[in-house]
């Protein structure tokens, strides 16, 4: 196993070229035809995702690739908050446009879907500002939660629907990455169980809110050590979630939906 990640952090910027390449193509047509309510989060998504791959960071110790102050933690939790939350209505919304039979609990998980990544981002900052390890687990929790209904709901259209209109891709796809991401995630969820557990053994004190956010703004601890990173689990998470299946599926949704 890998003991250090420097090599792996350089090369995680290639994914920047990645997504801007991406989000050119979204500038104009085909690609720009496509509605609001898709284009506009992927824009998001692949701009903040370009970014988190030039200055990857660690929410957890403030761990940081780069000594700069465009490393901050505070900073690219708020960017990924919008590209998040962005990302995942756009995903709920290719639910909603291909439930053709307009079946009111599909309707209702894609909903679920975006308040849990609302819940989710007051976990993550509840996380950073507080620094209580538990809360990571819940972040990604409601992770676990958002790819069941998305997966779920796929799964019946696919199982009902006779046609798609030409975007039965679009289901193939959900139903590929929730077979890949969700027991990936269970792995996840047991090492930040892990980790809180380890950290409640330590007795690590609870940081006052104030404190928190100062050091979110101001604190940075440079370092390619790949236990830091979250070891292959954190690389893979990096890897595949800001340069490579993610921004490839968001990408392809927006291509399908503008034809």
């Amino acid at each position: 196993m890998l003991a250090d990640f420097k090599t792996s952090l350089w090369l995680l910027k290639l994914g920047a070229l990645v997504n801007l390449y991406f989000l050119v193509s979204t500038l104009a047509p085909p690609a720009s035809a496509a509605s609001a309510h898709i284009l506009v989060p992927a824009q998001i998504f692949f701009a903040v995702s370009a970014f988190r791959c030039l200055f990857p960071v660690g929410y957890k110790h403030n761990v940081v690739f780069h000594d700069s102050p465009l490393s901050s933690i505070f900073l690219t939790r708020l960017l990924a908050t919008f590209s998040e939350v962005a990302y995942i209505y756009q995903l709920s919304h290719v639910i909603r446009l291909l439930n053709a039979d307009q079946v009111g609990w599909i309707d209702a998980l894609s909903w679920v879907m975006v308040v849990q990544v609302v819940v989710s981002q007051c976990f993550v900052w509840s996380a950073i500002l507080t620094g209580r390890l538990v809360l990571y687990f819940f972040e990604e929790l409601g992770w676990a939660i958002i790819f069941v209904a998305n997966t779920t709901a796929s799964a019946y259209l696919y199982l009902t629907l006779d046609t798609f209109g030409g975007r039965e891709v679009l289901v193939h796809l959900s139903l590929l990455f929730g077979s890949v991401y969700l027991p990936w995630q269970v792995v996840h969820l047991r090492l930040q169980l892990s980790d809180a557990k380890r950290g409640a053994q330590a007795g690590n004190p609870v940081t006052p809110v104030a404190e928190g956010l100062a050091r979110s703004l101001r604190e940075r601890n440079p370092t390619t050590a790949a236990e830091a990173w979250g070891g292959l689990v954190g690389l893979s998470w990096m890897t595949g979630y800001w340069a490579t299946l993610t921004p490839m599926w968001i990408h392809y949704v927006v291509v399908v939906l503008s034809r």
